[in-house]
Parts: structure tokens; sequence; C-alpha cells
């Protein structure tokens, strides 16, 4: 027979990665339902983004009322259906693609810049630079 030993390498479950999965299986049935309602009814690609952004935040609403910490990147993309379901909803004459791209482009250039992660996910501290830590020391 043999024994079955756990990794240390590998963190143990917490009691949330339950309700972390069924939060994720729900939002994405919820998010399911609301593309075939929303197809099947045809409202427009407008409504039809809008809706799922507001999936998006009512399943973030949701983990954060359970105890879990909000995902920032699925906030942001919330924010990006809202925007442009309310951009297809108004018709606003300006593209709006290249300028999603222009502030994404700079958010992640903002975040690579200020927000330098160490090898172990915290944040670097004051003494390295976040392009080259752990190797250099900041460059003054």
């Amino acid at each position: 027979m043999t024994e079955c030993t756990l990794n240390p390498e590998t963190p143990s479950p917490t009691p949330n990665d339950g309700i972390d999965r069924r939060l994720g299986a729900a939002g994405f049935g919820l998010f399911l339902i609301w593309a075939g309602l929303s197809f099947l009814m045809d409202i427009g690609w407008g409504v039809g983004l809008i809706g799922t952004a507001a999936v998006i935040f009512l399943t973030q609403g949701a983990r954060r009322f359970c105890g879990l910490h909000l995902e920032r990147f699925w906030v942001a993309v919330g924010v990006v259906f809202l925007l442009a379901g309310a951009w297809e909803l108004y018709r606003i004459p300006l593209d709006l693609g290249p300028v999603l791209l222009i502030v994404a482009g700079g958010a992640v250039l903002m975040a690579a810049w200020t927000r330098g992660r160490g090898d172990d996910g915290r944040r670097s501290s004051s003494r390295w630079c976040g392009w080259c830590r752990p190797r250099h020391a900041r460059h003054t």
C-alpha cells in the first residue's frame, strides 16, 4: 500500500476554495443564460454587453459578500463591457477599439512600472526597482 503525502510546494485547500469554485460556476452559468436570452430576444449589442457587465459585477459582489477578495481582472473586464455597451447603445461616433487599446496599454505600462513584484509575488521593497529586482539595487 502506498501512502498519500501532500507536496509541500502545493498549498492545501482552504474552506473558501469550494465557495470560489461555486461562485465561478454560478457566474458562468448566469453569463450563458444571459447570452442565450439576449440572442434569442435580439435585444442588441449595447444591452447585451451591459447585461454581461452586470453579471460580472454581480459575481464579484457575491465574492465580496462571501468574504473572498475581488478579482481585479474581472472588475476591469466588467468596466470594459459596460463602456462598450454604453458606447454601442448611445451610438457614440468615436471608435471605441483604439481608445480601449490605448487605455489598456497605458494601464499595463503603469502597472509594470509602479508595481514591480518579486519572485514571491509580494511588492518589491523600496531598495529595488520594479524592472530588475532582485539582481540590481535601485537605479539612482
